[in-house]
């Protein structure tokens, strides 16, 4: 009889979890190679420390497991596969060209704005479902992910001039 119950907000919550369990360990593994492809030195750095913070993010998101009472699991999540294959895209395509970093920070943003939805939702639904220490998890990560997405908006201010900088005549 169970399996004809419906689903309710914290089955969704735990499935959401899941998938922004899977994205942030996709986005540990594309970290590194976006800080080598990086020019810019400010982006490598912001890269770098960002691979830090996600794995401060990944432990956080085993504890709001640990909170709910469930086993921390990842769920395949496509949305987060596709953006960083775009990013993929952006690094062989332009590897070679002034507009790389610009591209790079498109991806970043991407993702960042992806986790800042993702984490944003999680934290509302984790406030209806009573789940108070999964809120205080959730919050500290969504405001980290603001952080950098504001850096990068920092950041892209010098990548995009470069990106258009014109090739000094001979």
């Amino acid at each position: 009889m169970a399996n004809n119950t419906p689903k309710a907000l914290d089955d969704m919550f735990h499935d959401m979890l899941k998938d922004v369990y899977y994205a942030e360990k996709q986005v540990l593994k594309a970290l590194p190679k976006m800080a080598k492809a990086a020019k810019s030195p400010e982006l490598k750095k912001a890269f770098e420390t960002h691979r830090e913070q996600t794995e401060g993010h990944v432990e956080r998101l085993s504890d709001v497991f640990d909170a709910i009472g469930k086993a921390p699991r990842g769920k395949t999540c496509d949305a987060i596969l596709g953006i960083l294959e775009e990013g993929k895209a952006v690094m062989e395509d332009y590897a070679d060209s002034p507009a790389l970093d610009a591209g790079l920070v498109a991806s970043a943003q991407a993702v960042e704005h992806y986790e800042i939805t993702r984490y944003g939702t999680l934290k509302a639904w984790a406030q209806k479902l009573g789940h108070m220490e999964a809120v205080s998890l959730l919050d500290a990560t969504l405001a980290e992910e603001t952080k950098t997405d504001e850096l990068l908006t920092k950041i892209s201010g010098s990548t995009n001039s470069a990106a258009v900088a014109k090739p000094k005549a001979a």
